[in-house]
């Protein structure tokens, strides 16, 4: 026995795993989890019954954990179409954006530029509307001056109202002016100038009689007012098209609503 015992007290001055400086390799780092044993589980006062919803947990884990694996990489093809297209929107904007700042490439017609854009401007059209309306003597010339003024607070409420909504920032870090705080034009999506371009231009042509040079060059007015918003770095190509749009859209609510001449004559009066 005494030889037995000499032996293993031998055998464990000869591990050097036991030695004091490699005490810490035997012991399990801190935080790590306990190996699982093979055997049955130990049976006794320390052994605590796992919780009731931890199994309905890890159930509804392993249920939702594929199907969002299967949304990230499969993504819908609506999604890839959208995000494909507002890209192309977002790419196109920036190269014609040649005006945006003072270091763009065509920086020395920014001023220009502006200037094409203010024509399209809300404050300006509704001024001028009630100028007009106080000078005019005829009743034809005050109906359709009304009927104009409507579709201008109406145009300035819808885009607002729109871009308050969406939210959609330019393609340049660019501020508003204060023309736009006043007609409340602060985002991108609408363009609010090419929303009152297009619904002006429909008006003028339904309502007056112009010579076709004059119809042509209102036309393009509507169209030089929509690019100089976009090279300015004021607004996207989606902006000013989906402006084109609501311009239309607002134009025929106009007409649905046009008041009469002895409405707005009680208007005027009152």
């Amino acid at each position: 026995m005494p030889a037995s015992q000499s032996r293993a007290r031998a055998r464990d001055r000869s591990n050097v795993l036991n030695r004091a400086e490699f005490l810490s390799l035997n012991q399990p780092p801190k935080g790590a989890p306990e190996p699982r044993s093979s055997g049955r589980k130990a049976s006794g006062p320390s052994t605590q019954p796992p919780a009731p919803g931890d199994g309905a947990r890890e159930r509804r884990q392993s249920q939702q954990l594929p199907e969002e694996d299967c949304m990230q990489l499969n993504p819908s093809f609506k999604g890839i179409a959208f995000n494909s297209l507002l890209a192309i929107d977002i790419c196109m904007s920036k190269r014609l954006g040649v005006c945006a700042g003072r270091a763009a490439s065509w920086a020395s017609a920014r001023s220009m530029v502006k200037l094409i854009g203010i024509t399209g401007h809300g404050v300006p059209w509704i001024g001028g509307t009630i100028l007009c309306l106080v000078k005019s003597s005829t009743l034809a010339g005050q109906e359709v001056l009304m009927n104009l003024l409507l579709a201008l607070l109406l145009d300035i409420m819808t885009v607002a109202g729109v871009q308050k909504l969406i939210k959609r920032r330019g393609p340049f870090e660019s501020s508003p002016s204060l023309l736009d705080h006043l007609t409340m034009d602060v985002y991108a999506f609408p363009a609010g100038h090419a929303s009152r371009a297009a619904m002006v231009s429909k008006f003028f042509l339904s309502h007056l009689v112009l010579a076709v040079p004059l119809r042509v060059l209102l036309v393009l007015w509507a169209l030089c007012v929509g690019l100089s918003r976009v090279m300015i770095g004021r607004h996207h190509i989606t902006d000013v098209l989906s402006g084109f749009a609501i311009g239309y859209f607002q134009f025929r609510l106009v007409e649905l609503v046009w008041m009469s001449s002895n409405t707005c004559q009680m208007l005027i009066s009152a």
